[in-house]
């Protein structure tokens, strides 16, 4: 049954319909539960990170010494030495399980991204590690 098109909003209420829908114009979209809408609920079941192909390992691994070398080469912006260490290490220990914990990979990518403000190399290397493990 085709859907009457939205009157204009100059129409009484009562005739007014409105839209929840979703749009989305270009880029790639993982969409998970959602909820639209007055009194709309979206209930989680299990929620998983697949484990990266060996490509995709490959890149991130590349991408993890990367950041690795970027902590060491900008060490004097950084005000915190040792916490972006420790993120880093807690990321890639929780990637090379096989199912990473979402919740844990991406507090590890947000504080690690947090530490790495100070320095636009860095910064930009954990963007595109973020962009890459998300992809996953």
């Amino acid at each position: 049954m085709p859907r009457q098109a939205d009157p204009s909003p100059d129409e009484p209420g009562e005739a007014r319909v409105l839209n929840f829908g979703v749009q989305q114009y270009g880029g790639q979209s993982s969409v998970g539960n959602q909820a639209i809408g007055p009194g709309a609920r979206a209930v989680a079941g299990h929620v998983s990170v697949h484990a990266p192909s060996a490509d995709q390992r490959a890149e991130v691994e590349a991408l993890l010494l990367l950041v690795e070398r970027l902590l060491d080469e900008h060490r004097a912006a950084l005000p915190d030495q040792e916490s972006p260490r420790t993120e880093l290490r807690r990321l890639r220990e929780e990637l090379e399980e096989g199912e990473p914990e979402p919740g844990v990979v991406r507090r590890a990518l947000e504080r690690l991204a947090l530490f790495a403000q100070p320095a636009a190399p860095l910064a930009a290397a954990v963007a595109e590690l973020t962009r890459v493990v998300q992809s996953f």
